[in-house]
């Protein structure tokens, strides 16, 4: 077991290692979009599936809450949680468009959407992008290494290389940790 767990934590390390010398410009330049985006009283949304739908929630926490810094909220909203709408609309409809009708609900210009899929190929993700291009939502992907189809689709895309689905979930939540840092750090600096 110890053989197993070093190997484990050794992946990660190295993994995030990698993330750090190929995608640090798209991990800024995202940050730098939200950033513009809440100046101008935007919100960020987030949507995903399991692991990922738990990325977002968490994500979306450290945006309403806090980081680091004690300061006023701001508006992160994870389309993961109500499930009276997920079930209602998956019900009615298909579970393929459970986040992209609240993108329809929610969704304003200028609002930034970070979708995260570790294949990248998630259709309700998919949906959700689609329907956030007809309201000029800037789109972030959150994938793995092939980036899948919404590599097409995104205004930035954070594909962290590596085929792994752990390892890439790590990746993920360390980034989105980085970014709620960046952000709270340019938007509160004098607090």
């Amino acid at each position: 077991m110890e053989r197993a767990i070093r190997k484990q934590l050794m992946e990660s390390s190295e993994l995030k290692l990698k993330v750090s010398e190929v995608l640090t410009e798209r991990i800024e330049e995202t940050a730098r979009t939200i950033i513009n985006s809440l100046r101008k009283g935007n919100k960020v949304l987030f949507c995903g599936n399991g692991g990922s739908a738990a990325d977002c929630q968490h994500l979306a926490g450290e945006f309403v809450n806090r980081f680091r810094i004690n300061r006023k909220p701001l508006p992160g909203l994870a389309l993961t949680t109500d499930s009276s709408v997920l079930t209602c609309i998956g019900n009615d409809f298909s579970f393929d468009d459970i986040f992209s009708k609240q993108i329809e609900a929610f969704g304003a210009k200028g609002d930034v959407l970070i979708g995260i899929s570790t294949s990248g190929n998630s259709k309700n993700v998919i949906n959700a992008i689609n329907a956030a291009k007809e309201k000029d939502i800037f789109i972030v992907g959150f994938t793995g290494d092939s980036g899948g189809k919404m590599k097409e689709l995104v205004d930035i895309l954070i594909n962290v290389p590596s085929a792994d689905t752990p390892r890439i979930q790590e990746a993920h939540i360390t980034i989105g940790h980085i970014i709620c840092d960046l952000v709270e750090q340019e938007l509160f600096k004098n607090e």
